[in-house]
């Protein structure tokens, strides 16, 4: 009897690896808490085609904006552990637990990570008409108008408020914040010339860059972009320069098995030799990270301090 109760025990086992080496056997859904065509939403559908391709089976993406992220993200937390439910995870979560009242989720607790997608950085941009041709010289323009130049953002708590505000500690000027409803209004409101600088993502402004409707004078990521390699870092340009970029990635819900998330992240990492794969998601100015489920988890932790330490620092707390 005993070895009966044995064989089932062995061959229970053996089924269940056998059913996790298959996986996934139907469709995967991806939530994407952002509406369909924002630039998260570009960003996991090609991550879903990729992974479609690559394992098999559907992924599907499913739209749950609202409440800067939040909404998606919370029904994301909550989601069977299993595989079959996959998270766009952002750095605006990161922020969200320190810009919120309330957050009924933990970005480090409730998700683990598959791998980062990509950084995407902003430009610190101004009108061709400025006197200021680089960071330098615009501290001394807003330097000789305390309170008169204004700055735009796409909103309270924005990653270019933020940026704006991270500036403003950095170099001691005094301007004005003009809340506009989103990053292309910052382009719109500079190339009229109602604001004199801006923080927008590279997506947004660096087309306007290159064409000279905007001067970029530098880029908010650690390193210089590809896209615009000729454009400094602020941690170069000025001396007490910092890096804050946004970030796009793949998690799923806490709990899911590692060979599932390995297997995620393998494939991801695999379509890199594709161009076209990194056509898509490098040609707005983005640039690609498809990094390690452990990197990433490293990563994350990092941001997180971090956001927290800029969130205190700016002051800002939303309902």
């Amino acid at each position: 009897m005993k070895c009966l109760v044995l064989f089932a025990a062995a061959a229970s086992l053996l089924a269940a690896g056998a059913a996790r080496a298959e996986y996934p056997d139907r469709p995967v859904r991806i939530i994407v808490p952002f509406i369909a065509g924002s630039a998260p939403d570009v960003a996991a559908r090609q991550a879903a085609q990729r992974l479609t391709a690559g394992l098999g089976q559907q992924f599907i993406i499913e739209n749950k904006p609202g409440a800067a992220g939040n909404i998606g993200a919370e029904v994301a937390a909550r989601a069977a552990p299993d595989g079959y439910s996959l998270m766009l995870l952002t750095s605006s979560h990161v922020q969200n637990r320190y810009l919120y009242a309330r957050v009924n989720y933990d970005v480090v607790k409730d998700f683990v990570p598959v791998t980062m997608i990509t950084r995407i950085p902003s430009l610190m941009v101004v009108p061709p008409s400025s006197p200021a041709k680089t960071v330098e010289e615009f501290i001394a323009f807003a330097k000789s108008m305390p309170g008169k130049l204004n700055y735009g953002s796409g909103g309270v708590g924005s990653l270019a408020h933020l940026s704006a505000e991270a500036f403003r500690f950095a170099t001691g000027i005094d301007y004005i914040h003009v809340p506009y409803k989103g990053a292309p209004d910052i382009v719109l409101a500079l190339l009229s010339n109602q604001i004199q600088v801006g923080f927008p993502t590279m997506p947004t402004a660096f087309r306007q860059a290159q064409q000279g409707n905007l001067r970029a004078l530098a880029v908010t990521s650690p390193k210089r972009t590809k896209a615009m390699p000729e454009v400094p870092t602020l941690l170069e340009a000025m001396p007490n320069g910092f890096d804050l970029d946004a970030w796009l990635a793949l998690a799923a819900p806490a709990g899911t098995p590692a060979d599932i998330v390995e297997r995620l992240y393998a494939t991801l990492a695999d379509a890199l030799k594709d161009q076209a794969f990194r056509d898509a998601l490098g040609g707005d100015g983005s640039e690609i990270v498809i990094n390690s489920p452990k990197d990433f988890a490293t990563l994350l932790r990092t941001e997180t301090t971090k956001g927290e330490a800029l969130i205190k620092r700016v002051g800002v707390k939303l309902e």
